[in-house]
């Protein structure tokens, strides 16, 4: 039976390691809110859709492992559908975007858990879980590192699954948000998403700097509207990769330059990119170096 709590966000970690670091991470505690029930430390569109009777987060049994799981479910609601969505903190269940997460100092490896999938239209459901910063110079967050998975196929029993992050920085993070959408912008009555079992595993035991390969870097301009001119001048003879990521970690450009002794020069063209912030990372070898670029 399910251990009912008293409030529906715990802001302390159960413990210091990696697993404990995802409140509620096997949806083993819940609370009662009237006729209907959240997972404990997630926010869901449960408040929103009780209006009509209908639920998109709803608790599943037994576990695994566990005596229960989270299963999210896209409902038919009115002439609309509304997605299954669960966000590890605080969700605005209006514009159904997260609004914060929780504490989160590690720089794990991957993200993992279990799934049971499956998308009845051609709207693909997903998982994404971002790192941030605060920075107290700009007052905003800076993103650290970014694990993205769109669903795809179906998973009609309890599957393993491991998503890799991809770090923009070398800096240690101090939030996590982690979403999980059983649909994708168009959603499809009875999509579902079930998860258990979450958890962080690996430790990024730092990212090596560039410094011993490559003694200049040069990016112009910045912002940019057309092109972005990367210039090198590398120390040894190293394997140069250039990545163009945006905020969600998505790879935009990925260019192998090969091996590389002297200097480098490359021209990207951004033309047709969508305007916005993003980073380009610089390879040479097993360091690595981080840029943030503006598209106009």
């Amino acid at each position: 039976m399910k251990k009912i709590l008293l409030s529906i966000f715990s802001a302390a970690l159960i413990s210091a390691s990696a697993f404990a670091q995802i409140p509620n991470n096997g949806f083993e505690n819940w609370t009662a809110v009237g006729s209907y029930s959240v997972p404990n430390s997630w926010g869901t569109m449960n408040n929103t859709t009780t209006l009509s009777g209908i639920y998109t987060a709803t608790v599943g049994t037994p576990g695994s492992p566990g005596s229960s799981y989270l299963k999210l479910t896209s409902k038919t609601i009115g002439a609309s559908v509304v997605n299954g969505i669960a966000v590890s903190g605080r969700l605005d269940s209006m514009t159904m975007q997260p609004i914060s997460g929780f504490p989160c100092t590690l720089q794990p490896v991957s993200f993992t858990g279990k799934w049971q999938h499956m998308i009845y239209g051609s709207s693909q459901g997903s998982i994404s879980v971002l790192l941030t910063k605060w920075n107290s110079t700009t007052l905003q967050r800076d993103v650290v590192a970014t694990a993205n998975q769109t669903l795809s196929g179906m998973a009609m029993s309890w599957a393993n699954f491991t998503i890799n992050f991809n770090y923009v920085s070398s800096t240690v993070p101090d939030s996590c948000i982690i979403v999980l959408k059983a649909s994708g912008a168009n959603p499809t009555n009875n999509d579902y998403l079930w998860v258990d079992n979450l958890a962080f595993t690996g430790s990024v035991v730092g990212i090596k700097t560039i410094d011993n390969y490559v003694s200049s870097i040069s990016v112009y301009p910045n912002p940019s509207t057309e092109n972005i001119t990367v210039t090198l001048n590398i120390k040894q003879a190293s394997h140069v990769q250039l990545q163009l990521i945006d905020l969600t970690g998505k790879l935009i450009k990925d260019i192998n330059a090969g091996e590389i002794k002297g200097e480098y020069k490359n021209t990207i063209n951004t033309t047709g990119i969508t305007k916005g912030i993003y980073f380009l990372k610089v390879i040479a070898d097993d360091a690595v170096d981080i840029k943030k670029i503006i598209v106009q």
